[in-house]
């Protein structure tokens, strides 16, 4: 366990397990809860500007004295691309009437990204959390260093090799290494590069063979069996998501605790209809609806998104969820109704951590 020891001494916590950021889903609540119970508890702020952000953490902060993770986006921002756009709009056209309404006249960047959101960075400097992580790529030099030298341990996702490669030339201090498996957005750099799709095993063996920072395990990984078989292939630590939504402490919606408890959960589907990105949900009207288009392209990452919301919203006001992101793993059918605190202490104990 000596690598393991490596990654828990480094960010300060008792056991290797992390709890997936999952922006709309971890609370400050959660992640406290993780993180009182000896893990590493995080709160996904992709979504968020910087005072609902520094709000979040101020509230976490009461609820814990101990580290946790603040996860943020490094996207690219989106190309607009009116015709594409439109396009897209098009497609969707159909859904949108079933609900008796128009689609929108037009997208909106619905998510600012952190490598153009100096706010954000700045609030990160003056609460400096314990953790700052980084998906779908990484922010300038200048910002990890920036973030480093105020003490801030920083993390990033990596889907291959190559981007594992450029995270450890980039100075951050530890690599989360996601596998196919994985619930929610995939973390990859470039959407239009080709996609391996290598499973977490795969994956984290690669990795830790080939790099020398902490290798953290996520995707497909929902008990301590998961965790455990992780370590064996290398892993430092287990990044775990989808076995955290139906604590209490989350936000998930009564909708999508009964989806992820059903039958539902069996079938999972990575697709960029939803959002524009490559994301892992359970399968919905949306995603059915675009697989019977064959020359569909979604819009950019975070403009797609943009219509799926408007879309979801105006089915939730007729009582239909048939268009909910309900991103999960595909260890969905074997995770566990438990509070944050709990879940912790089955998944020390089964893995014999």
């Amino acid at each position: 366990m000596q690598k393991q020891n490596r990654f828990c001494s480094e960010v300060g916590i008792q056991y290797p397990i992390i709890q997936a950021p999952m922006a709309g889903v971890a609370t400050p609540r959660l992640a406290a809860a993780v993180s009182n119970a000896g893990g590493l508890g995080s709160l996904g702020i992709g979504a968020s500007d910087a005072e609902s952000a520094k709000q979040r953490i101020e509230e976490t902060r009461a609820l814990t004295d101990q580290p946790f993770n603040v996860n943020v986006f490094c996207h690219e921002p989106a190309i607009r691309n009116q015709q594409a756009e439109n396009a897209w709009l098009t497609h969707l056209s159909p859904l949108f009437a079933e609900l008796d309404m128009a689609p929108p006249a037009k997208l909106n960047e619905i998510y600012k990204s952190f490598i153009e959101d100096d706010d954000v960075l700045e609030m990160l400097l003056s609460t400096k959390p314990a953790v700052v992580s980084f998906h779908f790529g990484l922010p300038p030099g200048e910002t990890i260093s920036a973030l480093k030298k105020a003490g801030i341990y920083t993390i990033a996702t990596a889907t291959n090799p190559d981007e594992a490669h450029l995270i450890e030339r980039s100075g951050v201090d530890a690599i989360v290494a996601q596998g196919i498996e994985a619930g929610g957005h995939r973390g990859v750099f470039n959407v239009d590069s080709r996609d391996e799709k290598l499973s977490t095993s795969v994956l984290t063996g690669k990795l830790a063979q080939a790099c020398d920072l902490p290798i953290i395990a996520a995707g497909g990984i929902v008990d301590g069996m998961g965790i455990k078989a992780a370590m064996s292939l290398g892993a430092d630590a287990a990044q775990l998501g989808t076995a955290f939504i139906l604590c209490p402490e989350s936000a998930a919606s009564d909708d999508y605790r009964a989806a992820l408890k059903s039958d539902r959960s069996l079938k999972t589907q990575l697709t960029s209809s939803i959002s524009g990105r490559p994301a892992r949900g359970i399968v919905n009207r949306l995603i059915t609806h675009c697989q019977s288009l064959e020359d569909a392209i979604p819009a950019s990452y975070p403009l797609a998104y943009d219509a799926a919301k408007k879309l979801h919203n105006a089915a939730s006001i007729k009582g239909i969820n048939e268009f909910a992101a309900y991103w999960s793993g595909q260890g969905a059918p074997i995770k566990r109704e438990l509070p944050a605190e709990d879940l912790i202490r089955l998944l020390v104990k089964e893995s014999g951590l």
